[in-house]
């Protein structure tokens, strides 16, 4: 790790949080690789099992996560824009009041600091906000409202998103990002919510084999249930557009705008290894049963008007980058 340094008054600096896990972790090392090492990292860094994701990393300072506005109060960095990353991410967490803490009450603390000081702030929604999809996946800010999240944790980012489109007073410029399933490097420590490609690696390595969840539901086939898979890498790039374009402020979708089935990117996965693929099927366990989502595909047109023009990495390609590079390697980003 390069250490932290002190705060230089004549700098401007980017602030991260949720830095030394598995989105924020990324987005460090990417905005290394594009010449700004000025960060200022903020995250709970009690964790052993986080650390390698901040290896080789560049940045001027970590902050504790509980700590990071008297921090600021105390040492009044100039900073360039808050990429807000950090949340507690568990879908299988039914206890509200943690999820409110962190998702909800700290994320009205950056915007409320972002605002006063007049910075840029790019912040992570959840495709879990949709629930079973009633509304459809379209990121007009109007049906906002009416979304139904199957668990705390989608309730906690709708009501995030709900209360700033409330807000009179905002930053200069702001982006919610409503991530669909992300999968990439970076991810080892979180364990049952780690990707599906991260736990068929390992299943494969050790038995050959991988275990998907059957489908309780008729109308899909089981491992057809669908999903849009995005690979970190995108969500990377247009956090960096948005900080350097500043497109219309807005709630936007980020996944591919293609559902792929979960028997798809299996597959991909040992096409990765250069195997044939093995797959059983099992039962989903009951406690995730009735808030499962069969089906995301975000609608990806107000990202495009907004002006953001890239291909997104095809499943089979993204998958590919992940395991050759990655996995098989045993390589962090």
């Amino acid at each position: 790790m390069a250490g932290s340094l002190s705060i230089n008054p004549g700098k401007e600096y980017i602030v991260v949080t949720g830095a030394a896990g598995f989105i924020g972790s990324d987005l460090t090392g990417y905005l290394n690789e594009h010449g700004y090492k000025d960060l200022i990292l903020v995250d709970d860094f009690s964790r052993a099992d986080k650390a390698p994701n901040l290896e080789g990393k560049q940045f001027a300072q970590q902050v504790e996560r509980e700590s990071f506005f008297e921090w600021l109060h105390q040492h009044k960095p100039v900073i360039r824009c808050v990429f807000h990353m950090g949340a507690r991410t568990d879908t299988t967490e039914f206890n509200y009041a943690i999820h409110a803490h962190l998702n909800l009450e700290y994320s009205k603390k950056v915007w409320h600091y972002c605002t006063v000081h007049r910075i840029p702030l790019v912040y992570a929604s959840s495709a879990a906000t949709y629930g079973a999809g009633e509304q459809g996946y379209d990121d007009r800010e109007d049906r906002i409202p009416l979304l139904k999240p199957l668990n705390p944790y989608g309730v906690s980012k709708n009501e995030f998103d709900k209360w700033v489109l409330h807000q009179k007073n905002h930053p200069p410029f702001w982006a919610g990002l409503k991530f669909f399933n992300v999968y990439g490097p970076n991810e080892s420590h979180k364990a049952r919510m780690a990707s599906v490609i991260f736990h068929s690696f390992h299943q494969i390595k050790k038995a050959g084999v991988v275990k998907l969840f059957r489908s309780h539901r008729p109308e899909y086939k089981d491992g057809q249930q669908l999903r849009d898979f995005v690979y970190v890498k995108d969500l990377l790039k247009i956090c960096l557009w948005l900080m350097e374009k500043q497109p219309a402020s807005a709630i936007y979708n980020l996944g591919t705008g293609k559902a792929r089935s979960f028997e798809d990117l299996v597959k991909a996965t040992y096409a990765g290894l250069d195997l044939p693929a093995n797959i059983e099927y099992i039962d989903m366990p009951e406690d995730i049963r009735d808030k499962y989502q069969y089906f995301t595909e975000a609608n990806m047109e107000k990202l495009r008007a907004a002006g953001y023009e890239d291909a997104f990495y095809s499943l089979e390609q993204g998958v590919d980058d992940y395991v050759r590079n990655y996995l098989a390697k045993e390589r962090y980003y």
